[in-house]
């Protein structure tokens, strides 16, 4: 069957990935020393915001190594007899890997730990009354994806060899990353569609290919097969995204600071919606995308760029 969703096609090898240049030569390097050595990959801690191909690497890694991969999400592990058998299930040079890992309990981040350290288990003895048995685990690699590092255990965090950050990603590595998945998807695109789906995208190849499928859903909604600039205004306006990628929830938090520097608390309930969700989801990128700071109060401001924006988006309708 032919792929026709933005996620049926992914990298499959360390050189098909663009962007994170610093991290692609770490793993290079990695992936080189245990080819020479013919050991396992070394264990990673893979740290950056979410989108930004944490989990694509972590299968890329497996992938160059011809390695078994294990995935599961930090949530999943709920009880010692899940860590046990995510544990156990690994053979010589499989890669675990446990996405979203801050997720974890710190009770199973310690046991986590003592595995790697002691590359053994403890099980609580049955019914039987015999006492704690120790089991042998096989050597293989962990891999932990994160974005927020703090929540792991400093012992946890100092086990694991490879520290591998990444970042935003620019424009230009979107628009090619856009290129590329267009491209293995045979998905007819116009040219000039592809860096202004950058730029809405904050920095995040998932936003932009979340976008790319947008208009690739209106594209064929009209019966068209090319994907052109009218597709990408028309699902940007049915998502409500301005030309900087700010959803009506953005749009409407620059709106309330327009009128002046105003405490999280008011904005938030002039919103509608909890403190925390609007300075952990909706804060971040403006004040990144420097449209928004912070005075000593803690009193958000609009900026200049903030304001031109905000009456960019007023003349233009938005």
């Amino acid at each position: 069957m032919e792929p026709n969703e933005i996620n049926d096609i992914a990298p499959s090898a360390l050189t098909h990935i663009i962007g994170q240049k610093s991290v692609v030569a770490q793993v290079a390097v990695a992936l080189e020393a245990a080819f020479a050595d013919g050991k396992k990959f070394d264990s990673a801690l893979l740290i950056g915001p979410p989108g930004v191909g944490k989990s694509a690497l972590a299968r890329v890694i497996a992938d160059e190594m011809a390695a078994q991969l294990h995935e599961v999400l930090g949530q999943s592990i709920a009880s010692p007899a899940d860590l046990n058998t995510l544990l156990l299930s690994a053979k010589d040079q499989d890669i675990i890997h446990i996405d979203e890992a801050h997720e974890l309990d710190k009770t199973y981040q310690t046991a986590l730990y003592l595995a790697v350290d002691q590359r053994r288990i403890s099980l609580q003895g049955g019914r039987s009354g015999r006492g704690p048995q120790s089991l042998p685990l096989a050597d293989f690699t962990l891999l932990l994806s994160t974005t927020d590092e703090y929540c792991l255990l400093q012992p946890l965090r100092d086990r694991m060899k490879l520290l591998l950050r990444f970042d935003f990603y620019t424009a230009e590595e979107l628009t090619e990353i856009l290129r590329h998945r267009s491209r293995a998807l045979n998905w007819k695109v116009d040219e000039k569609v592809l860096p202004q789906i950058a730029a809405r995208s904050r920095g995040t190849p998932r936003l932009a290919l979340r976008l790319l499928q947008s208009c690739r859903r209106v594209c064929r909604s009209e019966g068209e097969i090319a994907i052109t600039l009218a597709h990408l205004d028309r699902a940007c306006g049915l998502e409500q995204i301005d030309p900087l990628g700010l959803g009506p929830t953005e749009q409407q938090y620059l709106g309330i600071l327009c009128e002046g520097d105003t405490r999280l608390n008011v904005i938030a309930s002039r919103l509608g919606l909890p403190a925390r969700t609007v300075s952990q989801v909706a804060e971040p990128f403006l004040i990144r995308a420097g449209l928004v700071t912070k005075d000593d109060q803690g009193r958000r401001q609009l900026t200049g760029e903030g304001r031109a924006h905000l009456s960019k988006n007023r003349a233009n309708g938005v």
